[in-house]
């Protein structure tokens, strides 16, 4: 080989490498396990501890997808099945009971690249709902998907069901005692105003819910949120959480938002898809944007939570309203950042 032909072949190599070196995103990764009145003082050190090692497991998981070269879709799926399996936060295993002393979860996911989605909502019977979301979007022609039909399809999907029981916990529950003694305290004074005891829920109960977000190599945003709801809710009460728009929302070369707080108001003002709204026709930094509708829209209109955001160059916004919120995010090449307060 004379060198001419060398040298051409070794510079359209470099030219091919240096090609696909600036086509590969910076992979990021985002998590949240609820925000609301989170107090250092109600915490000890150990539980402190116990939350920073998942809310930190999670997304490291979600991120080792992402640096393998997996989708987006798949490390939200990774990160937010952990936090289900862990009694810590309010979906999946540690999800809060119902008025009735039962478990309604709801969960959803989207595709940043294809603009697909899957919900479902009031689900009784599986053990990690974002799984089933995620079935919906990829093996049905729906968006969501309610109650027993949408066990009803995971059955055909070869879920495997479990007991509601599954979702039990001793604290959950002490809470929910807490709750409906307030919850009948309130409508009592109030000749059985049940929006009198939603607003006193809405005042002295945390609304706690997991998600995620994530950028992957190729470009591709995605985002999910699973949650065990309310405490106390009644009447197939549905948040935010399966709602595409207002708990999750993805699209590429935009954003990618995963919402927790009182569901309620961020259905009213369509807050995920608010945000990426903002950014992507208003030219607004992911920080701008996340921050306006969490700390002006929301707030003003007495709406409560947070949320985390990531937007196509990997660039991160976690702003909550809240004394906390527990979350963490990890960008190529730095290690993991994990906090519940604004400063720690």
């Amino acid at each position: 080989m004379n060198k001419l032909y060398l040298t051409f072949a070794l510079c359209l190599g470099l030219g091919a490498n240096s090609a696909l070196a600036q086509e590969q995103s910076p992979i990021t990764i985002a998590i949240h396990g609820g925000a609301g009145t989170i107090n250092a003082a109600d915490l000890t050190v150990e539980q402190q501890q116990a939350y920073r090692d998942k809310l930190n497991e999670a997304v490291n998981r979600g991120y080792q997808i992402l640096e393998q070269g997996g989708e987006s879709v798949d490390a939200v799926k990774a990160a937010i099945n952990i936090l289900e399996n862990s009694p810590l936060f309010n979906a999946g295993v540690g999800a809060v009971y119902t008025f009735d002393g039962g478990h309604e979860l709801d969960a959803s996911i989207m595709d940043g690249k294809s603009m697909n989605a899957g919900a479902v909502a009031g689900i009784k019977h599986i053990k990690n709902p974002i799984d089933l979301a995620i079935a919906v979007m990829h093996k049905s022609p729906h968006v969501m998907l309610y109650g027993e039909g949408a066990e009803e399809f995971a059955l055909t999907q070869q879920f495997d069901l479990v007991p509601n029981s599954h979702f039990d916990t001793a604290h959950r529950y002490s809470q929910l005692l807490d709750a409906k003694a307030s919850i009948i305290k309130a409508e009592h004074a109030n000749d059985g105003d049940y929006q009198a005891s939603v607003s006193m829920l809405k005042a002295h109960y945390k609304f706690g819910t997991v998600g995620a977000v994530a950028l992957d190599k190729k470009g591709n945003l995605a985002a999910g949120t699973s949650t065990g709801g309310m405490t106390a809710k009644r009447f197939g009460r549905i948040g935010d959480s399966p709602v595409i728009g207002a708990g999750t929302y993805a699209e590429n070369g935009v954003c990618a938002v995963s919402a927790t707080g009182h569901g309620e108001y961020f259905i009213r003002y369509h807050v995920a898809g608010d945000i990426c709204a903002k950014v992507k026709y208003q030219q607004k930094s992911i920080n701008q944007a996340a921050g306006e509708v969490i700390n002006h829209t929301l707030a003003n209109a007495g709406g409560t939570g947070g949320v985390i955001a990531i937007d196509k160059q990997g660039n991160v916004a976690m702003p909550f309203n809240t004394s906390g919120m527990y979350r963490a995010s990890r960008t190529a090449g730095q290690a993991a950042n994990v906090m519940i307060w604004r400063d720690k």
